[in-house]
């Protein structure tokens, strides 16, 4: 563990997403994994030995060191396998409890070459467990919430995809295909095949053969469905575009509470912006992106999770999805603010009365600092 102790003491989430990501990341197109500025960098700060390592070995030493930094509120659970044989795990984060628990769903990468959002994730993590201790809203988000958070979902594209822009699973084609790889986020059992799909299983966004066809997606329907009742907000991380994504993909079908989601959304979108100053657009898929089917956003809404949102990462085009090392950091910053906000809200809405004793203790020591203050002068 000695690697990953090092990169605790040095990292922001501009050198977590190292850890994550890629090592072609860089803002020039063409640059190959051995002259990228971000492998550069990872040199200065660790051993040449080092880089040799898996990047599933980096992922996985660095949930183990969470849990073992935090083994009061951190532990990992494995959901599920990938095609491959690789498990699927997540960080179960929060205080422990003798009563069930409310909690919030977060994952990233369930598209392969959208680096950015794994390093979101473990940005999302060290935020919320850097804090929980000091700052009273988060102790108390901590104590009525469970966060089930999954750095990388699609294990097996993420990992092919350090060679390629790959984005789907990796299984192989059906029917005599000789592709690979399903849209996993065509995948669901939600409006399956309607519209924004292919059944070109060469194409990108090719829904499988049949809903639930993917083990990842099986992994994740599994849980939500045997936790629908404890989960209050589904939130899956991608890029790019920035864009807030509400349910429903289908162009004809609307969410019952659209009106919240919009509004929950727009105040995510305020958020974003005032951390850096970039625009987010939120909306249905077919009012601000394009329609979509299949997808776990609308899953989870259709099975009851009342909040469930997409987060498009930056940027919206220019660099896609090899975004520049300049514009990791505040784009973990702005998000980690966007994602907050809509935590916060859910979490208000569910215990109104924690979120007033929240603000009375926090009323109270502004007061004590202020009287503190009046006496020394």
């Amino acid at each position: 563990m000695f690697f990953m102790v090092l990169l605790s003491q040095h990292t922001t989430c501009f050198m977590f997403s190292i850890t994550a990501q890629l090592q072609d990341c860089s803002c020039k197109l063409r640059t190959t994994p051995s002259t990228s500025p971000w492998r550069r960098l990872f040199t200065n700060f660790f051993p040449h030995s080092f880089m040799n390592l898996p990047q599933k070995i980096l992922i996985l030493g660095w949930m183990e060191q969470m849990e073992k930094n935090h083994p009061d509120v951190v532990s990992s659970v494995m959901y599920g396998m990938t095609h491959e044989k690789r498990n699927i795990t997540l960080l179960k984060i929060g205080l422990n409890s003798t009563l069930p628990k409310k909690a919030i769903w977060m994952d990233c990468g369930i598209h392969a070459r959208e680096w950015i959002a794994p390093a979101f994730c473990q940005h999302f993590v060290k935020e919320i467990l850097g804090s929980y201790k000091t700052d009273p809203k988060m102790n108390e988000l901590f104590k009525n919430l469970d966060f089930y958070i999954t750095p990388v979902l699609n294990m097996d594209g993420y990992i092919y995809s350090w060679t390629r822009l790959w984005r789907k699973s990796r299984s192989p084609g059906s029917d005599g295909c000789t592709c690979f790889g399903t849209d996993l986020n065509r995948n669901f059992y939600a409006n399956w095949g309607m519209v924004g799909i292919s059944r070109n299983c060469c194409s990108e966004i090719y829904n499988g053969h049949s809903p639930l066809s993917e083990s990842e997606a099986v992994a994740v329907t599994d849980f939500l469905s045997a936790n629908r009742d404890q989960l209050l907000c589904f939130l899956t991380i991608h890029s790019y575009g920035q864009l807030i994504l509400v349910p429903y993909g289908h162009p004809n079908i609307s969410a019952p509470n659209y009106d919240e989601l919009m509004e929950v959304g727009l105040a995510a979108a305020k958020a974003i912006k005032a951390v850096h100053g970039v625009d987010y657009t939120v909306g249905t898929p077919p009012d601000v992106l394009y329609a979509n089917s299949g997808s776990s956003r609308d899953f989870a809404r259709l099975i009851g999770i009342p909040f469930s949102f997409t987060f498009e990462l930056r940027d919206k085009g220019d660099f896609g999805f090899k975004l520049p090392e300049d514009q990791i950091q505040p784009t973990c910053e702005e998000a980690y603010q966007g994602a907050m906000s809509i935590i916060n809200y859910v979490h208000d809405k569910t215990f109104p009365s924690a979120a007033f004793t929240v603000t009375a203790t926090l009323w109270t020591t502004l007061t004590a600092a202020w009287l503190s203050s009046t006496t020394l002068l």
